[in-house]
Order: structure tokens, then sequence, then C-alpha cells
């Protein structure tokens, strides 16, 4: 195949081909919740920078009570319904249908995330790690309503964009760790090509339908898919089905760091675990406001 056939066929000299398929399976977690889990299964324990990628769906009394975080960010975005969060520095809020919420746990953070109110309640969250010169940050939110989540449409193709840039759009979002986060729907027919930095790890997950991710494999896939993007300049993506196709591409600059984790905290060696574990259980370094908190 020359190198015009292959720009006609994928948009990219050098696609950027699914190099592993995972399923995301169901797994209990928090209170009473059940979440399909992709990223931090055996089968894909991490994707440098990407620690962990959950799509939840949650009915009340279920849910995700107070609990720790410390060493990476995490992303929590709507889908359907409302979660309620609080943490023991006084921040409390509703992340809605739509609504982003991107939240740097950083040297510490203890914090809730409930369903508000009755029905089921569905997302995704991200988790991002930090590099060692940001593990110990100091904590912070950036939330976006989703009217103002940049969008851009073309040819049948809509984005929001939650972090990073398409289609000339740029989020408003700071990224600790340089990533892009964008939520395609392809009407029936249609393709898109999307560049991706070339250094950067990236994957896409299916959220509804199905589409064909790999120039060289006609065969669609389906949604409660994550697919690992291997190198290349950019995802070719093209949904020959009757029904709409949703997916989010993630891509981040890898950090190339050892990974060291117990639970919801990541550092990078085992000592810095044991001293996380004893700041945690003594409430000092960043978990001081722990030991007065009682959540609403």
């Amino acid at each position: 195949m020359s190198a015009s056939d292959t720009i006609t066929t994928s948009g990219f000299e050098r696609p950027r081909l699914v190099s592993k398929k995972v399923l995301a399976k169901s797994q209990n977690e928090g209170k009473g919740a059940v979440v399909r889990r992709s990223i931090g299964r055996p089968e894909l324990t991490y994707l440098d920078p990407f620690l962990l990628l959950d799509e939840f769906a949650v009915s009340p009394p279920a849910g995700f009570p107070n609990h720790p975080h410390r060493g990476f960010e995490t992303v929590t975005y709507m889908l359907q319904g409302a979660f309620t969060h609080q943490d023991f520095a006084g921040h409390k809020g509703t992340v809605r249908t739509g609504d982003v919420q991107w939240m740097t746990a950083g040297r510490g953070i203890i914090h809730s995330e409930m369903p508000a109110g009755e029905g089921t309640h569905s997302g995704l969250q991200l988790w991002i790690n930090l590099s060692s010169k940001d593990k110990m940050i100091e904590p912070r939110y950036q939330e976006l309503l989703s009217e103002d989540v940049p969008k851009a449409e073309k040819n049948g193709v809509e984005v929001k964009i939650i972090a990073g840039e398409t289609m000339g759009v740029h989020s408003p979002v700071c990224t600790q760790t340089p990533t892009m986060y964008l939520d395609f729907t392809l009407k029936p027919n249609t393709e898109y090509h999307q560049s991706i930095p070339e250094s950067w790890n990236a994957f896409v997950y299916i959220i509804e339908g199905e589409g064909v991710f790999d120039s060289q494999n006609s065969a669609p896939i389906k949604a409660h898919h994550l697919l690992v993007l291997g190198p290349g300049k950019g995802l070719s993506v093209w949904n020959k089905s009757s029904e709409p196709l949703r997916f989010i591409l993630v891509g981040g600059q890898p950090l190339n760091e050892p990974v060291v984790q117990h639970g919801p905290f990541v550092m990078n060696t085992q000592a810095e675990i044991d001293k996380t574990i004893e700041d945690y259980y003594y409430g000092k370094n960043g978990f001081e406001m722990a030991r007065h908190w009682i959540p609403q």
C-alpha cells in the first residue's frame, strides 16, 4: 500500500492501531456500588499516566462514602443523573449530567461522593497519576458545568472538549499532567481523524454504539470496551452502523516513573506509601482536617 493510499483510508501516514482491547467488567466498589472497570484490572493494571477508569451506575443508598486520596488526580464526568461531593476542607457541591469535576488530590483529600436523588446515576471516573514533583502539592478543584464545557461540530461529528483541544477549540481546564480528554459522538456513516501527540499514551472507551477504530481491522467494537492505542500520529474512527457512536478519547504524557499503589494512595516508593499511611492514620502532612471532619 502506498503512502497516499494510507492517508486516504486512515487520515494519517502512521495511524494509531488498536494494540489491546479490554472489556470493562463489573465489580463491587464503595458502599454497595458496582462499577465497570477497565484500567486498573489485572488485564490492564496501568497505562502511564492513567491509573484507573471506572464507568459507574449507582442508585441510592449505594455510593462512595468518605475515603482518602493522595498522589494523583480524579476526573469525574457525569453521563446521567447527579452526584454530591464534599470534603474535609469544606468544599461541597453537586455534579450533574454533563458536568466535570477535575480534582487534584495532591498531598491529601478525604471526600465523599454520593448519588443526589432517586434513580440511577451514571458517569466515568478517571484517575491520572501525578509526577513525583507534584504528588505533594496543595489539593484543588476545577469544575465545569455542562453548558461551560467547550463543544465543536463538523460533518456529523460532535465533540465535547473536557481537556485539550480539537477542531480549533480549547478546554479551559489546566492539567497538571499534560492530558487530552475528548467526548465524541459520531452520527451514522461518518468518520473522524484526531491527531494525538506522538509521545503520549492514549486510549478509547466506548460509551454507546459500535465503531471501527483500526484501519487494518474493519470489525466494529461495541460499548464498554477500552482500546489501548499503539504508536502513531493520531486516531481514525468510522461509524458504519445505523446508530450513533459515542466514545471518549483520552491521551496523556507518560511520566516514566515508578508506581507504588496502596488503594487510594499512589506514590513512587514503598517508603512513601508507608509514610502516607502514617500521615493518614495520625492526621498530619495534609490530613490534619480529617480528625474533626464529619460528613453531612
